[in-house]
């Protein structure tokens, strides 16, 4: 296995049980990191840079599993939580699947739902992950605007065209298309609609309404 070989974290305070969901989990070629506890697994910081999710048991001694899944989601954290117990009920499962929950299963869970759970929640990881490059990256693009290029990005993905934008800060037009044009470069887009996507996947820029034209 190597750094980016996908990790299962388990949480689940009877040993035998989680043994066994190790065991499982891999020989179905995925890391595994396992703990007795919910604050035991948030003592261990578990930040990772590759797909993962958490298989965890509803029943904890110190902290249970939907107070962990709320602690989570309150530091907002990415990682798909699979929840297995062998006491759930309707008004908790509509409870942690509100709260985002990938999937909710009841012991004793059989191999096959328990690893296609997993292979799921993996795929929302990846999806994640991918999505948060995306973000940085235009989050470094966006350090490269001067003030006054990041004050014309936020006119033009508004729709401005850019007469309106000179007159709104006080310039000429001629001096908004260079400004525009550095924009679009710095920004590494060929189109304004593509500088409005990635703006709003940001949520770099407040927009009171998408553009009406691409205009240059």
């Amino acid at each position: 296995m190597n750094d980016n070989t996908p990790v299962v974290f388990v949480v689940d305070d009877d040993d035998s049980v989680r043994r066994a969901l190790v065991r499982l989990i891999g020989s179905a070629g995925y890391r595994v990191k396992d703990f007795g506890s919910a604050l035991a697994f948030l003592a261990c910081e578990p930040l990772t840079d590759c797909a993962a999710c958490l298989v965890l048991d509803v029943r904890l001694p110190d902290l249970n599993g939907l107070e962990l899944q709320r602690r989570l989601n309150g530091a907002s954290a990415t990682l798909p939580i699979i929840f297995i117990t062998g006491y759930g009920d309707i008004p908790m499962t509509v409870s942690a699947m509100k709260a985002g929950a990938a999937d909710f299963l009841a012991k004793p869970v059989s191999d096959v739902d328990l690893l296609g759970a997993i292979e799921s929640a993996l795929g929302r990881s990846d999806e994640a992950l991918a999505s948060r490059s995306e973000i940085d990256a235009i989050h470094r693009r966006l350090g490269r605007l001067t003030p006054r290029e990041r004050e014309v990005l936020s006119l033009i993905v508004k729709g401005l065209l850019n007469k309106q934008v000179a007159c709104e800060l006080g310039t000429v037009e001629k001096t908004i298309k260079v400004h525009r044009a550095r924009v679009m470069e710095k920004m590494e887009v060929h189109s304004l609609a593509e500088l409005v996507r990635i703006s709003d996947k940001a949520g770099i820029i407040a927009r009171d309404q998408a553009p009406a034209s691409a205009q240059q």
